[in-house]
């Protein structure tokens, strides 16, 4: 199983399968009680493009070396990657039923117990300083894999990521794609009031990355960002994300409280009727 066809998964088409994950986090969420339901919906698209098109893994070479490492920085967002690694074969669906119950491999952040799942996250700013650790061992082991991180805009306030930022440009990190959802709210504000990162792109240009913009719901953007790595011999990878907390349902669109509450049964119905035309079954 040497041939990266043989890793990599059969495309989807990546539209539906993200309308799939916005419904399917939606249920976990309301099913759970549980909170972060905003977060998940800024990356379902995201989602859907990694494991619908862009990412070199599949269920059946799971833990295939030289497979592609995904790492959710985010990982509070953890519904989103559940229902994509669902919906794309690595579990059975019906254990997304079980998503933060008593004794459920599936908790409410991510854990690499769950098949598919490359590491546990939910302290911020452990992701990208990991990430760029799997980075580097490909590198040296002279392995073509590559390492994607998914991290939140909050968590840039962490100087874990700084560092990681600093330490991935000075061993030439090329083989790293770092995603950075930008949908400009936290739990309590926004990402300005809290504290502010922008001049985001250039920062990142100083600190030596190759840096891409993109709106983080097209499709078409994110694919060919993706499979357009790398972007320059040398470089690690910054794809800017500007998205939207709550993409998908309108009550939800950039509204912080949807950070930390969850959805009633009649909420849930107006939420999946908006994302896919179906009544609910919570």
């Amino acid at each position: 199983m040497k041939e990266a066809s043989l890793i990599a998964a059969m495309p989807q088409a990546t539209e539906p399968l993200a309308r799939r994950i916005r419904g399917q986090a939606l249920r976990m969420v309301t099913r759970a009680k549980a909170s972060h339901i905003g977060s998940a919906l800024s990356i379902a698209d995201i989602m859907a493009v990694l494991y619908g098109r862009a990412l070199r893994v599949s269920p059946a070479a799971s833990k295939h070396s030289e497979r592609d490492r995904f790492i959710l920085s985010k990982g509070h967002a953890c519904v989103a990657v559940y229902a994509a690694l669902a919906e794309t074969g690595f579990f059975d669906q019906a254990l997304l039923e079980t998503y933060g119950a008593d004794g459920s491999m599936l908790m409410a952040h991510i854990s690499h117990k769950v098949p598919g799942a490359e590491f546990s996250t939910g302290a911020l700013g452990h992701g990208l300083p990991f990430g760029t650790g799997k980075a580097l061992a490909a590198k040296r082991k002279g392995q073509a894999w590559r390492t994607v991180v998914l991290t939140s805009d909050g968590e840039w306030g962490e100087g874990s990521n700084w560092e990681a930022a600093l330490f991935a440009a000075h061993h030439g990190l090329d083989n790293l794609i770092c995603i950075l959802d930008y949908n400009k709210l936290q739990s309590l504000r926004t990402v300005d009031e809290t504290l502010r990162l922008e001049p985001l792109h250039s920062k990142f240009e100083a600190f030596g990355w190759a840096v891409r913009e993109v709106d983080g719901h097209d499709h078409d953007a994110l694919t060919e960002a993706l499979e357009g790595a790398p972007w320059k011999a040398g470089k690690p990878m910054m794809l800017i994300a500007h998205t939207i907390k709550g993409k998908g349902v309108s009550f939800m669109e950039n509204k912080v409280e949807w950070h930390y509450r969850n959805p009633t049964p009649e909420l849930l119905e107006q939420a999946l009727a908006e994302i896919e035309g179906e009544t609910a079954d919570a």
